[in-house]
């Protein structure tokens, strides 16, 4: 094998492992050209993905700088030789685009000026999702036909990058409207209820008043004391809506001031001990917090527990959450159960992708424990 060949290779397997670490759409495409660029050693390289409609909904660009990009306005339109690389599974090589007759003869006043060219698609279940356009070959007039097979090979993997980071996209924007679908159903089943309360006692108090009755005083006060467990409701799921920046001050921080909210808002004892050195884990954190808060909230809500205790152990093998309280327990194999609280099934499935353990021990008048168990 060719020193050429060798880095070629070294270079492709460095791109694929840089893409497989990715799950956003914008960073992988990023990373996609920039490995491109390097591969054929072109002074630009670009990727545009379609959006159906005349136009591009992404094209993400290498070798220029940001005041260029800026300086020549809009996204390009897939016409011309954009365009024709997107209407065919055939890559095209030329040693000046601006022979071609596909080529519309013009560019922004800011475009670099290029001669010669490589495009090929990129190619998903038999659809064009995408191209490559390289331009201005490094040390020769033209690109190669091995430079042609490099970037088919990337585009190959680059296809699958692109329809799992597309996939991991979509998965987290569906979570995110079940989780608002969840709170949704608590503001109509707690806050709503609530309200209505207080609707009726005021009316209630009102009628009385007219009446001069002394029972006035008794719906006056239960009026207020509805307006405040609304209130306190409210804060909650607020809360639940912006938890803590886990990103910037870790797991167990978080932990600590949601657990102080839910001490002032409930009034109820929620015990917490943290132990261990805090660190901060991209993209464990946020579930493992997500499925404390299910467990305290199910605690709150359900249990009628007088106490509640939360545990974070920390160390180099991974870390341990509990979350436990003295409340009423369940049948956690119940079905019935189960179609009522869909946290429960939440909280399974948030364990699983993390590679975790979740261990759920309750049993009617006996209280419940959830314990997490995610290693390293």
């Amino acid at each position: 094998m060719s020193e050429r060949s060798s880095g070629a290779v070294r270079a492709m397997s460095d791109a694929v492992l840089a893409i497989a670490g990715q799950r956003s759409v914008e960073t992988v495409l990023q990373r996609i050209v920039h490995a491109a660029r390097e591969l054929v050693d072109a002074r630009y390289a670009a990727l545009g993905v379609p959006d159906g409609q005349g136009a591009f909904a992404r094209f993400i660009t290498s070798g220029m700088s940001e005041e260029t990009v800026a300086a020549m306005g809009p996204l390009p339109r897939t016409h011309g030789l954009l365009g024709a690389m997107l209407e065919s599974e055939e890559p095209y090589r030329t040693p000046d685009i601006k022979q071609d007759p596909r080529f519309r003869g013009w560019w922004p006043s800011a475009h670099p000026s290029m001669a010669s060219f490589l495009g090929v698609p990129i190619v998903a279940r038999g659809e064009v999702v995408g191209a490559f356009y390289l331009t201005d070959k490094e040390g020769a007039d033209d690109f190669s036909a091995g430079d042609q097979q490099l970037i088919q090979m990337l585009a190959a993997h680059a296809a699958v990058a692109m329809e799992n980071a597309r996939l991991h996209e979509r998965s987290r924007e569906l979570s995110i409207v079940e989780e608002r679908n969840r709170l949704a159903r608590e503001l109509h089943d707690s806050l709503v209820q609530k309200l209505f309360g207080v609707v009726l006692a005021a009316q209630s108090a009102a009628t009385l008043l007219e009446r001069d009755s002394g029972e006035a005083r008794e719906q006056v006060d239960r009026l207020a004391g509805l307006a405040q467990d609304a209130i306190a409701e409210l804060r909650s799921l607020v809360f639940q809506l912006r938890p803590a920046a886990i990103e910037t001050e870790g797991l167990a921080a978080a932990l600590r001031k949601h657990v102080e909210v839910l001490r002032r808002v409930h009034g109820t004892g929620v015990e917490l001990e943290l132990r261990g050195e805090p660190r901060v884990r991209p993209g464990v954190d946020e579930e493992v917090f997500r499925i404390a808060q299910e467990a305290l909230h199910n605690a709150l809500r359900h249990a009628r527990a007088e106490r509640l205790g939360v545990a974070l152990h920390e160390n180099g093998q991974g870390l341990r959450m509990q979350v436990t309280d003295d409340g009423m327990g369940f049948d956690p194999d119940a079905p019935e159960l189960r179609a009522r609280r869909l946290g429960l099934t939440s909280m399974e499935e948030r364990a699983r992708e993390l590679g975790a353990q979740l261990t759920i021990v309750s049993s009617p008048g006996a209280g419940t424990t959830v314990a997490l168990e995610v290693p390293a």
